[in-house]
């Protein structure tokens, strides 16, 4: 069984970077199910993620997966697994950005931002990961992020942990309801 690899999709996607994050949990379900998991996760399924949406200015609906209310919200499908998102998350509104070419954007004052997931087969079952990457496009910007990342990253590395673990109980449950 092979698994599901982010690794090349993120690098392709931002393959230099200042910030990167790296979480997973294993999962007793085959890398497939483990990764179609990860995509069905609901907003309504992770309240304290919803509540860190919102607060700042993203509205998921409850019945949206976790993905649908992030493209909604600006991000873009770079590959099956990768989002990625230019802004400038240190504002008030995230300075959200619509760009044609993720990999050739440069402009200064932005964050170019990747988020990836990944199934790797671990024994009888999958170690499920996610991977965010975080590259400034300027001094300033690194500046700006790095005050911005010290008050959030707790908060997205929970948001990322819990959506691994609702992940993990829909594709164990989909597992056992199987059996």
């Amino acid at each position: 069984m092979e698994g599901v690899r982010v690794k090349r999709g993120l690098d392709a996607a931002l393959p230099v970077w200042h910030y990167a994050e790296r979480h997973d949990t294993r999962v007793d379900a085959p890398p497939a199910r483990a990764l179609a998991a990860v995509h069905a996760v609901a907003a309504a399924e992770l309240p304290f993620a919803r509540l860190l949406l919102r607060l700042r200015g993203l509205r998921p609906h409850r019945s949206d997966t976790l993905v649908d209310a992030m493209l909604a919200d600006g991000f873009m499908r770079f590959e099956d697994h990768v989002l990625v998102l230019v802004g400038r998350p240190w504002t008030a509104r995230g300075g959200l950005l619509r760009v044609d070419d993720f990999v050739a954007f440069d402009e200064p004052g932005y964050a170019k931002m990747a988020l990836g997931f990944s199934a790797e087969p671990d024994g009888d079952g999958t170690r499920l990961a996610t991977e965010t990457r975080v590259f400034l496009t300027d001094d300033r910007s690194r500046k700006r992020f790095a005050a911005y990342w010290l008050v959030v990253r707790p908060f997205s590395g929970l948001v990322r942990r819990t959506w691994l673990a609702a992940a993990k109980r829909r594709a164990e449950g989909e597992r056992a309801a199987a059996k």
